[in-house]
């Protein structure tokens, strides 16, 4: 399989107003069996959200926000009430809300910009924030290698095979759509282990990207691994972790990019 070369759209700036700050999370998995831990940890996040909205000017979500997703022209999964309206308050406010999608919600098209008003990615963008440079993604099929799951990627995004699974009727693709994203998640397990710089395909990416273009900060999701990775003098990778046990985010200030963890809870 060719490599695929890393396409981005023109860089996005956002001058960042005083005592203003931007905020990045992912890998929600809302949805995720059990439900009723799915549902603790909404609210949770939603009560984040409510917390740091006042100071909040941008909000990056990475990616596997839900744990599966599925649209239809006309019929999207049901639950998440609290964060989708969540979300909307944000916008409402002129909360500038981005989405990624990431392996397991990969197929977001238009209700969440049009119903919400966010802006949905299905690449990494560069974005400048004060002269800061970031790489922005979920992070995953980055770099060279692990060609099943690229493969595997490049099936979920053929239009062909959209088209054919949204020939099933919705109750049917939800249901194959659940049990694959539980199969898949219980077989990894929620917490995974860092492999080492040398195999971790995020830093060799970053390693191998910042020979030719100047980034202060790569973010990704993905890995369910918060990290904070100092690259050289000048560039850092964050990996967001999760929010089933990490609750981890990261805020930058401005001047200031840090890894935090919200109030743990048990699973």
């Amino acid at each position: 399989m060719k490599e695929k070369s890393t396409q981005l759209p023109n860089e996005i700036k956002i001058n960042l107003q005083p005592n203003k700050k931007i905020y990045f999370a992912s890998d929600l998995h809302l949805g995720l069996y059990p439900r009723d831990k799915s549902n603790e940890r909404e609210k949770l996040f939603v009560k984040w959200l409510d917390e740091i909205q006042p100071q909040t000017q941008v909000l990056f979500l990475l990616g596997d926000v839900f744990d599966f997703w599925y649209e239809y022209r006309k019929v999207i999964p049901k639950g998440f009430t609290r964060f989708l309206g969540k979300l909307c308050e944000f916008s409402d406010k002129g909360i500038e809300v981005h989405l990624f999608t990431g392996n397991h919600d990969v197929w977001m098209f238009d209700y969440l910009p049009s119903e919400i008003g966010a802006v949905v990615h299905q690449e990494s963008i560069k974005v400048d924030i004060n002269g800061k440079k970031f790489f922005i993604g979920h992070g995953d099929g980055l770099g060279k290698g692990d060609w099943g799951y690229k493969f595997l990627k490049a099936c979920f995004t053929s239009k062909t095979l959209q088209f054919l699974f949204s020939r099933l009727h919705p109750n049917l693709a939800l249901a194959i759509g659940h049990a694959w994203s539980k199969k898949s998640r219980l077989s990894k397990g929620i917490s995974e282990e860092f492999k080492g710089e040398e195999k971790e395909h995020q830093i060799l990416f970053a390693r191998d990207y910042f020979k030719n273009n100047n980034v202060d900060y790569f973010v990704f999701g993905h890995r369910h691994i918060p990290m904070d990775l100092k690259l050289n003098e000048n560039s850092r990778l964050i990996n967001l972790g999760e929010w089933i046990y990490s609750n981890s985010f990261a805020e930058f200030d401005g001047s200031k990019m840090e890894l935090k963890f919200y109030s743990k809870y048990s699973n």
